[in-house]
């Protein structure tokens, strides 16, 4: 199972697709639930034996091929001297914001002594995990949204006039962050994942031209940092930028649902890919979801390697029994009359 999900990620043709899922530790795992009654999301996160504990759930209860580390994309905020809140009703804040080049020196570049227990949590899961374990970070870019906006947001309004208006500054706030990223990747790859995935989230915003400008650069200089284990890119509205990420040397590019898989093994012939069901399929009839599922799996095999996956995480009203047969589904697809 190790070897599998790992082959896929070198681009190697694996028996069986393996499988996991975004946001597949969390809130829609009873499991979870019972832990959150506790714990705010931030202890939880800052605690290493709760967050290996969250982290393990998904791998014993569902039988995925990977574990992806349970933490925030936000929390090396943390360590760059910003402040982070996370509250259920208007997710999370972050203050104090950066909305133009004068506000940058608010910033400095992370101190990884001040993330430790991300690094303390991996190093528990090393020892207890049978399946590979994913690292993460947020792209720069996406970093850049939150504390320019100073939370999640629909429009983006703030990060675009910086953007738009102040190219310079933007760009050194981009310099800070991909610095600091790759610390953080390289520290967490030290303490002993397997794989590390980049979440670019909102880089689905921009245009071709202004990701060329404004994102590519800066997520080409953290994946090139990055030679001792396999990258991971996932990029929001993946068939707008598809031209612009075939260049990219991850190994292997995550795609939304808003491509056909075919399509995308024939634009992405020299990477694995992963995904790309839509989400919200799980919330429908079985007939639906694996008539999807399927016509993914089917037209995967023409890719270089393929990884089943969501188009994006994992939804809150997800049934768990749903996503287990639909791991059974693709770890048994092999043997199907396709």
């Amino acid at each position: 199972m190790r070897d599998t999900f790992l082959n896929a990620c070198k681009g190697i043709k694996t028996d069986y697709t393996p499988v996991w899922f975004m946001r597949q530790a969390g809130r829609y795992m009873p499991e979870y639930q019972k832990i959150r009654q506790k714990y705010d999301f931030l202890t939880m996160c800052k605690t290493p034996e709760i967050a290996a504990e969250v982290t393990l759930q998904p791998v014993k209860i569902l039988g995925v091929d990977a574990a992806i580390l349970f933490s925030d994309i936000l929390i090396p905020l943390e360590g760059m001297g910003i402040k982070i809140e996370f509250t259920d009703d208007k997710g999370p804040q972050v203050y104090p914001t950066i909305k133009t080049s004068s506000h940058i020196k608010f910033l400095k570049e992370i101190e990884l002594d001040l993330v430790y227990y991300v690094f303390q949590t991996i190093k528990i899961l090393i020892k207890e995990l049978e399946v590979p374990l994913i690292g993460f970070a947020a792209s720069p870019f996406t970093l850049a949204t939150y504390i320019i906006e100073g939370g999640s947001t629909k429009d983006f309004i703030n990060t675009k006039r910086f953007m738009f208006s102040e190219p310079e500054g933007f760009h050194k706030l981009m310099k800070i962050f991909t610095d600091s990223t790759i610390k953080y990747l390289k520290e967490q790859i030290k303490a002993g994942v397997h794989v590390v995935q980049i979440f670019d989230t909102w880089a689905g915003i921009l245009s071709p031209f202004d990701y060329e400008i404004f994102v590519k650069p800066y997520v080409k200089k953290i994946i090139d940092s990055i030679n001792k284990v396999p990258v991971i890119y996932f990029c929001s509205n993946t068939s707008g930028l598809a031209n612009n990420l075939k260049d990219l040397n991850a190994n292997v590019l995550s795609i939304d649902w808003k491509i056909d898989m075919k399509d995308a093994t024939d634009l992405f012939k020299y990477h694995a890919l992963q995904g790309n069901l839509d989400p919200l399929t799980l919330l429908g009839t079985e007939d639906e979801l694996f008539k999807r599922v399927k016509k993914i799996l089917i037209h995967g095999r023409l890719a270089k390697a393929h990884i089943f996956n969501l188009g994006h995480g994992v939804n809150i009203n997800t049934s768990v029994d749903i996503l287990k047969k639909v791991v059974d589904f693709v770890h048994e697809f092999k043997t199907m009359e396709v």
